[in-house]
């Protein structure tokens, strides 16, 4: 076993940079970014099909003006169509995003036959509708078995795209995805009804206070992702790496992150070249990567876009998790974006950068230069703050998975508390406004570093705080606690439903205030107030890691759901969630769809890893920890025989069957523990025990198997160790 591990090694340390084929013109000589950036992606305003009348009316149907009609349907189907060919794509699909997180598909060839000829064809029917079989897409119980029926609706707002793979090319169109009777069964149609009602009620306060000519709103996204990338031969030795996402098991390297080297730290050149490949594939698919760099742990890494509107950023997002994974293959990696795949290193995660913007080109967000006296932006930043302390709880909930359970909360993640991070400008300013005192900003707006060489540094109005789930960053808010393996449509249409329920009392007041004769800027003085002194409690610009935090925060009265089962507790509580049926982002029978999908899902992944360890435990490392087990024995009964002193070995043995007799133990009681609580409990009661009393116990067999790890030699041991999997690439 050990001689297949050493074999694996050798032939990791062999591996070399993949050349990738970088985009070159006729001449051969390297093309510009900016030269192919887009080139896999439909531009109506570029086809020759469509005349200036038809772009104009496409315009409006974009900016929700008016409804696509057949044949304006059916003339970008055939330029679609055209465009598509013209690329080499053979097959067309609609592409869309169910309850499992992840992306679905089915492609279908544009071959037809007129009579006995064949050519190819897109109606317009097949561009706008598509009919998959929903029968096995999680449903939450939302309808029968035998109720198969679904359909997917181009989404005109998400750019159509070509998908290229090593023998073809396939268009990919981007849909929705609703059950027969019209209830969403995917995450983008509660995201596209949020950002219609945050632009319904922001439009309304915007022209309420002064800025009649914005016309439209929308929310912006950047979603950054981070990822770990292990060599394949090492991931496919691990089963539970295949089977889960996660090492199940495996004792910590002596030198892992503590020396914080590798943060923004040297890219290996095999890591580069993956890298570089990951963006030529965005860029060619109008997807805006703007930074990569080395993350805190050994082995991983971050990418971040620039922002698009929110709709669209996450359309991209799902792009970008799957164009890490499949290039890594290419580079012999396995990317993992599991949100803790190696106990004890940092795990990962996906800061949502949020904002609010308007066709006028203004971000609602933007404090500009004198942010004491920018009311817009203090009434929209306080609006925010109560629309986040109001609803932390089913917040707290959209962020909710087995993987993001083992991450919030350690050193590189906020915690389970939902809390606001303002900094201390905005936060002195907000506090003024209700003291009835005075804010003087500070005029010193550079950093005086004591060396003339050096340029002058602008000092932003906020530092930037790690721990907050929630913290305002300058010119947004970046919502810090999405798994990195989750699709973030689904925080976001929870974020933006929040915001729009508080916005449109925001409004109200403002009416009121109005018409008693107050002016725009007393207005929006006056609900400032009112929104910051009733959620000042959420507002924490401290270390959000501390213990003293976690006690402070339950005097304050905020929530601390440290699991998903916990999280999921909101759902019982018609009040709390009664705002995303109010607002029109979820209908009554999609949130207890959602309720059931996300508590199913937690039962059977932890299922799966605890039956994979189990199996690792009996197939891998108890036959390891026997077989060492042998060998002591043999070698004390030669050293005895020869008269030698065995009191190492002796020692060594007894330790090596205590820690293997407990390990066998508790792995039994774990499987026989689980299949009891599935026998005798429901499914809520079932994922609380899961929770509460079996992740311990899966805890304890990772350590027991960590003993047995640091007792057998080095070529003993049976999978790679994190030593590998980190270090060696």
């Amino acid at each position: 076993m050990g001689s297949l591990r050493n074999q694996t090694k050798l032939q990791v340390y062999s591996r070399l940079p993949r050349k990738c084929d970088v985009p070159v013109n006729e001449q051969g000589r390297y093309l510009k970014v900016s030269q192919y950036y887009g080139e896999n992606v439909f531009n109506y305003h570029l086809s020759k099909n469509l005349t200036q009348e038809d772009k104009e009316s496409l315009n409006q149907v974009l900016n929700g003006k008016k409804q696509i009609n057949k044949e304006l349907a059916t003339k970008v189907a055939n330029s679609v169509l055209e465009w598509a060919i013209s690329k080499g794509a053979t097959h067309f699909c609609h592409w869309f995003q169910p309850l499992t997180g992840a992306t679905a598909e089915k492609h279908d060839a544009f071959l037809n036959f007129d009579n006995e000829r064949p050519m190819e064809s897109l109606s317009a029917s097949q561009l706008m509708q598509g009919e998959p079989d929903a029968s096995s897409f999680p449903h939450g119980g939302s309808r029968a078995t035998f109720e198969a029926r679904g359909y997917t609706t181009w989404d005109l707002t998400s750019p159509i795209f070509i998908r290229e793979s090593t023998n073809g090319k396939t268009l990919v169109i981007p849909t929705a995805f609703v059950s027969y009777h019209g209830d969403a069964l995917d995450t983008k149609t509660p995201l596209l009804r949020s950002d219609l009602k945050v632009a319904e009620v922001v439009k309304k306060f915007c022209h309420l206070t002064g800025e009649k000519s914005v016309q439209r709103v929308f929310t912006t996204c950047g979603a950054e992702q981070e990822y770990f990338l292990v060599d394949k031969s090492f991931f496919f030795s691990r089963p539970d790496l295949v089977m889960t996402g996660r090492a199940l098991m495996g004792s910590l390297t002596s030198r892992n992150q503590q020396l914080e080297d590798h943060y923004f730290g040297l890219i290996e050149d095999r890591v580069l070249a993956y890298m570089q490949e990951v963006e030529i594939e965005l860029y060619r698919m109008g997807i805006p990567a703007k930074t990569r760099h080395n993350e805190v742990a050994p082995g991983q890494f971050e990418l971040a876009p620039i922002f698009k509107d929110a709709n669209v950023a996450a359309d991209n997002n799902q792009m970008v998790m799957t164009i890490l994974r499949t290039v890594a293959l290419k580079h012999d990696f396995v990317c993992l974006l599991h949100e803790k795949p190696f106990a004890g290193v940092n795990g990962s995660g996906k800061h949502l950068n949020w904002s609010i913007a308007t066709d006028t080109g203004m971000n609602l967000l933007e404090p500009s230069h004198t942010p004491h006296e920018n009311y817009r932006f203090l009434a929209v930043v306080a609006t925010v703050v109560e629309a986040f302390y109001r609803h932390a709880d089913v917040i707290r909930m959209g962020i909710a998975s087995h993987g993001n359970d083992h991450r919030l909360g350690a050193n590189e993640a906020p915690p389970s508390i939902m809390s606001v991070f303002l900094g201390d400008t905005i936060t002195k300013i907000l506090d003024s406004l209700i003291s009835g005192g005075s804010y003087t900003p500070d005029l010193k707006r550079t950093l005086d570093l004591g060396a003339s060489q050096l340029a002058s540094l602008n000092k932003d109005n906020t530092d930037r705080n790690r721990t907050s789930s929630f913290a305002f960053t300058g010119n947004k808010f970046e919502f810090r606690a999405c798994g990195s393996s989750a699709s973030i449509a689904y925080p976001l249409s929870i974020l933006n439903a929040a915001v729009a329920d508080v916005f449109a009392e925001t409004n109200a007041f403002i009416e009121k205030e109005l018409a008693a004769g107050k002016s725009a800027d007393e207005a929006m003085i006056a609900i400032t107030m009112k929104w910051y002194s009733h959620a000042k409690s959420v507002v924490f610009n401290g270390d959000g890691y501390s213990d003293e935090w976690v006690v402070e925060a339950q005097k304050r009265g905020l929530s601390n759901n440290r699991t998903t089962p916990e999280a999921l507790t909101v759902f019982k509580d018609a009040k709390k969630i009664a705002f995303l049926s109010q607002t029109g982002v979820f209908r009554e029978g999609e949130i207890q769809t959602r309720a059931n999908v996300m508590l199913e899902r937690y039962i059977k992944c932890r299922e799966i890893e605890f039956h994979t360890q189990s199996a690792m435990v009996s197939k891998q490392i108890l036959p390891c920890a026997l077989a060492y087990k042998n060998e002591l024995a043999n070698s004390i009964n030669t050293i005895k025989t020869a008269g030698g002193d065995v009191s190492v070995e002796t020692e060594l043995l007894k330790r090596l069957g205590e820690t293997a007799k407990s390990l066998i133990t508790k792995s039994e009681t774990l499987v026989s523990s689980l299949h009891k609580y599935h026998k005798t409990l429901d499914e809520s009661a079932c994922a609380d025990k899961i929770a509460r009393e079996l992740m311990p116990l899966s805890t304890d067999i990772a350590t027991l198997c960590n003993q047995i790890e640091e007792i057998v030699p080095e070529d003993s041991w049976p999978i790679p160790k994190f030593y590998d999997m980190l270090f060696i690439r």
